[in-house]
């Protein structure tokens, strides 16, 4: 499969966190999100907006990923807490991947 923008980003972000750069890691995961959420949304929206029309038919996981997503960007997060929102950021990319699948099959 491509590699696209989202993965990229958090990529770049998991070699960020390993040298203990959390602060510019963490703007890497929130990156991902936002391309993730474009993605999911065919990029005609705001990314905010977008999460809310996505919860409709996703579910409202949507909604708490995209807020851990501004979360690592508003607020100064430990390691350990920015990890635990990574696992939401993970969530939001594979989603733009299987949704991608389930389209062109459909």
């Amino acid at each position: 499969m491509k590699k696209t923008l989202a993965d990229t980003y958090l990529e770049e972000a998991d070699e960020l966190l390993n040298r203990g750069e959390v602060e510019k890691a963490s703007e890497k995961y929130y990156k991902a999100a936002e391309e993730a959420i474009k993605a999911l949304s065919g990029g005609n929206e705001e990314p905010t907006r977008a999460v809310f029309d996505l919860a409709d038919k996703l579910g409202d996981w949507i909604i708490t990923a995209w807020g851990a997503a501004v979360a690592l960007v508003t607020v100064n997060l430990d390691v350990e807490q920015i990890k635990k929102y990574r696992d939401y950021i993970i969530k939001l990319v594979n989603e733009r991947v299987d949704t991608k699948i389930i389209e062109r099959s459909g």
